[in-house]
């Protein structure tokens, strides 16, 4: 991938992630990069195709951290929590997907599509590394909750400008 559109990419995700889908243009972008709207089309047909684009960069570099975690000791479920706290921590802001999922009405179709299935691929994940014993619509249901306490507690997070609370969600997670 090319440093401009990889560049490309990286200012779209910090204005979706602190303002939403529909809170930029392709010339805020080049603006911000210094370079010709051209240059942005030339890289991105569509806003939607950005958007598209950015969702699921997000969603793998998501999951690589993740990984990332479980490979360096973390049980998974600890290592899923980490990843959310790791998120808050290092851009003060929520999750793009959570930012775009409160928006999911008003986005282009495809875009959509992208965050649902980020969103799926969490509920997929946290199903897979719940205990044995459970029954598949209780395991389902836990993953739900996992995840939607972890947005939340993200949200709130973001809201007041302090992680104690996304730290006490961490915590109190039973995650190992």
């Amino acid at each position: 991938m090319s440093e401009t559109k990889t560049s490309l990419m990286d200012a779209a995700e910090k204005r979706m992630r602190t303002g939403g889908y529909h809170a930029f243009s392709f010339r805020d972008l080049a603006d911000d990069l210094g370079i010709k709207s051209a240059s942005v089309h030339y890289h991105f047909r569509q806003k939607e195709d950005l958007g598209v684009a950015v969702v699921e960069r997000y969603s793998d570099d998501f999951f690589d951290t993740v990984e990332a975690l479980i490979d360096s000791g973390h049980a998974p479920m600890r290592a899923y929590a980490e990843a959310y706290r790791k998120s808050f921590k290092e851009a003060e802001t929520g999750c793009l997907c959570g930012m775009l999922g409160a928006e999911t009405r008003g986005l282009p179709d495809r875009v959509a599509e992208a965050v649902a299935a980020f969103m799926d691929r969490n509920i997929d994940w946290v199903v897979d590394v719940l205990p044995d014993g459970l029954s598949a619509e209780a395991r389902r249901q836990a993953a739900v909750q996992v995840v939607a306490s972890l947005q939340g507690a993200l949200m709130l997070a973001v809201s007041l400008q302090d992680a104690w609370m996304l730290d006490a969600i961490v915590e109190g997670l039973s995650v190992d």
